[in-house]
């Protein structure tokens, strides 16, 4: 080989090696984050008021034996996927910090150059990860993987769900905010301010929160959430059955609302509910704050979520259907009426609870910003510029929030679009592709057509949750006018 040539590649590997650094450096210095403090992530992240509120309106739309099959499944299903995701930590050896950069790994990058034969027989050239995987087979002959999807993949859904999911949050938390006012301040004793005014208000705070820097900073405040989860769960469930018990049984109806076209759709729409609540597009962001063993401290900490999250899920979801039957609402707490103290302090746990959530979710979009933007002007000072992205992210979600508060609806959306891709999907299709497969033939085979019988329903499902929460949109945009005060 040439002097020249061997130049040219060393001269590629820095810079592919240069590109990459920054994406790992934070891995490569070790979490610090205990196994509780992944727990404490991942329930702010999964079990928000605003995820599993809607459940038993999610129930109402598919009837008992679908909504109760849909519910358990989407529970099993996607804790699979999160321990599968917490396998491939490492999985060739390197950090993988962002779900983003995992999904590089396996499936093809952002930076790829272009295909040359770089290894004849035996004689291998070293091209840095960054640039291309590959496989050596029996042939010796070089074959590449796949071409470059996997980043811009996760990189499109993971923006989706996120940005979805804190426009939800925005006005769940808008509408919590004004149920705790008009407890105080009914609305014929001339109370003037509106949803728009809280949705407002809990976005000048998220900005605040957003100069926190990274994930590992809000560990206290999530911890705050998890006790917020467990206080907003005992108390809605409570207020629920407390109300189930005060209701005559005979006016609860469970029938299916509507004609039959109508029945089709929400029910559509419900899938895309359920596909929200469970809907965790950040494991790998959370598990780069893990101290060592960070599987182990991951699977603990995500078996741990799930607990809380299937106590908390299961009985809000059957315990709201069974009280309020086919009448329950899209967000549960508008369809409690007494007593009052218990409603507010359930309003309350909520807002605090989603506070932590939303910041989670805000930091792929931040990270991309502090890719892109704050690493090419380095000028100004760091905390200025995250000031002005904050800023500007947090006024074009308040904005839309304000401007369109249809909750149910951008649940579905976001969970139809963004989280079912990510959390249903994705992994299936990574584990296939990287994942430690039994040696055993037949277990090998079965695990192969779970994955993919996995991989098509979820696409299935995704596609028609989309069709009924667009749907849904349509008609509220004909029912209700911009900035609407619900």
């Amino acid at each position: 080989m040439s002097p020249t040539r061997g130049g040219a590649q060393e001269d590629q590997a820095g810079e592919a090696d240069s590109v990459d650094r920054e994406a790992i450096s934070g891995a490569a210095e070790g979490g610090k984050g205990t196994w509780r403090h992944a727990a404490f992530h991942v329930v702010t992240t999964i079990a928000t008021p605003a995820a599993y509120a809607p459940l038993p309106f999610a129930l109402a739309s598919l009837g008992w034996p679908l909504g109760v099959c849909s519910l358990v499944i989407g529970t099993l299903v996607t804790w699979c996927s999160s321990l599968v995701v917490a396998s491939l930590w490492q999985w060739n050896g390197e950090k993988h910090t962002s779900y983003r950069l995992l999904a590089k790994s396996i499936f093809g990058g952002s930076n790829f150059s272009p295909m040359i034969p770089l290894c004849i027989d035996q004689v291998i050239v070293n091209i840095p990860e960054v640039y291309e995987r590959f496989t050596l087979s029996d042939d010796k002959k070089l074959h590449f993987v796949e071409g470059p999807w996997g980043y811009w993949y996760v990189s499109f859904f993971q923006q989706v769900a996120s940005v979805g999911n804190n426009v939800a949050i925005q006005i769940a938390a808008g509408t919590s905010l004004k149920a705790v006012y008009m407890h105080y301040y009914p609305a014929d004793d001339g109370a003037a301010v509106t949803l728009q005014h809280f949705i407002l208000l809990f976005g000048a705070f998220e900005i605040f929160l957003s100069q926190l820097p990274d994930i590992h900073s809000l560990r206290w405040v999530n911890a705050t959430c998890t006790a917020s989860t467990i206080g907003f769960a005992v108390t809605a469930i409570s207020v629920t059955l407390y109300e189930g018990h005060r209701i005559d049984r005979k006016e609860v109806g469970y029938s299916l609302q509507g004609t039959t076209t109508t029945k089709i759709f929400r029910g559509f729409n419900a899938l895309g509910t359920i596909a929200f609540s469970f809907g965790d597009a950040m494991l790998p962001e959370i598990q780069s704050t893990i101290r060592e063993p960070v599987r182990r401290n991951m699977y603990k900490g995500v078996s741990t979520a799930y607990l809380l999250i299937v106590m908390s899920y299961w009985t809000l979801a059957f315990s709201g259907y069974w009280s309020f039957g086919s009448e329950v609402q899209p967000y549960i707490l508008s369809s409690l009426t007494a007593p009052a103290w218990a409603i507010v302090m359930a309003n309350l746990f909520a807002v605090i609870q989603i506070t932590g959530c939303f910041q989670i979710y805000c930091r792929p979009t931040y990270a991309y910003f502090e890719e892109h933007i704050q690493a090419k002007n380095t000028r100004r000072k760091a905390w200025v510029w995250r000031l002005m992205y904050t800023s500007v992210y947090m006024a074009a979600i308040t904005l839309v929030a304000a401007a369109m508060p249809f909750f149910g609806d951008f649940v579905s959306v976001c969970g139809a679009v963004g989280f079912t891709p990510l959390d249903f999907v994705l992994p299936a299709l990574a584990f296939l592709k990287a994942g430690k497969l039994p040696k055993n033939p037949g277990l090998r085979h079965a695990i192969k057509a779970l994955g993919s019988t996995v991989t098509v329903l979820f696409c299935v499902v995704g596609a028609l949750a989309c069709i009924g929460a667009i749907r849904a949109i349509v008609f509220d945009i004909k029912t209700y006018k911009f900035f609407h005060d619900m």
